[in-house]
């Protein structure tokens, strides 16, 4: 029997060569997939079990998924001591070497990385007009706040002017015995609430209004052209009556608004005798004696 080129014959006494390819493969195969994952992008992870995971914070996160590709950095400079540079980012890694870093924070006079808040620790709650962003999972502190872990909590306020803007830091509260924290703000058109495109009342009715109106001056317009043959001015519908009610109207106007008196009587003329007519010689002809 002829083994296989490069098969022992000690090994291939007890297993055959092809069971060694095989399990070589699937290992290959592990592997990759292994490293695939690792190279996929993180996105925010809820606290808690994913069964458990509110629908709600589950919809602001997908109302937010637009910010994810934007980096948001800023500078502040407490003292001329500390001088920090924070780098952010919606539900993605900010630095890939620091693992499920959301918010970092650079000293600049070191160049010491701090992860604020992580990413696989979020919460996310909203109001009217604004949405708070939470991450949780920073590194610890050192002396302060008895060593607990950072927290970076980012307020992002409605302004339909702009996708995103305005990203700075409000507070550091480190001064406490527990729950210290980072505040930060932004601007974003994400957070704002529909806008109402409800008619009033007065629109529906002026909307409703305008349209009979329409309609009664087409349809009647129509009517006095193909039905009745008018010509002119008098295909327009009811046309006399307008005409009078248009009169009427001219009218009382006049009367209120005109300043001249309506019954001043009218001055005195003298005749003369150039616009007398000519008497008839007969005029008094019935006043004589028969």
């Amino acid at each position: 029997m002829r083994h296989p080129p490069g098969c022992p014959r000690s090994r291939c006494r007890m297993f055959p060569c092809h069971t060694y390819t095989s399990a070589t493969l699937l290992v290959l195969v592990v592997l990759a997939v292994v490293a695939v994952a690792d190279q996929e992008e993180k996105h925010c992870d809820l606290v808690g079990d994913q069964a458990t995971e509110s629908k709600r914070e589950q919809a602001l996160l997908k109302k937010l998924e637009p910010l994810s590709t934007i980096s948001f950095e800023k500078n502040v400079t407490s003292n001329a001591a500390e001088q920090y540079t924070y780098k952010f980012k919606v539900c993605r890694e900010v630095d890939s070497s620091m693992s499920q870093s959301g918010l970092i924070q650079i000293n600049l006079k070191d160049q010491k990385q701090t992860v604020v808040g992580r990413i696989n620790e979020t919460q996310v709650f909203n109001g009217s007009d604004w949405i708070m962003l939470i991450y949780k999972g920073g590194d610890s502190y050192g002396s302060h706040c008895r060593g607990e872990k950072r927290k970076a909590m980012i307020m992002i306020s409605c302004n339909r002017k702009t996708i995103a803007d305005g990203f700075t830091l409000l507070s550091e509260e480190r001064e406490k015995e527990q729950d210290c924290l980072y505040l930060f703000e932004m601007d974003s058109s994400l957070a704002c609430p529909p806008e109402d495109s409800h008619l009033s009342i007065g629109s529906i009715l002026l909307i409703t209004f305008a349209s009979l109106v329409a309609v009664y001056i087409i349809g009647g317009f129509l009517y006095q052209r193909l039905v009745v043959g008018a010509k002119g001015m008098e295909q327009f519908p009811h046309f006399t009556f307008w005409q009078d009610l248009g009169n009427l109207m001219a009218d009382g106007c006049d009367f209120v608004c005109r300043s001249k008196p309506q019954n001043t009587p009218a001055a005195y003329r003298g005749v003369g005798d150039d616009q007398l007519g000519e008497e008839s010689e007969e005029r008094d002809d019935h006043l004589l004696p028969m």
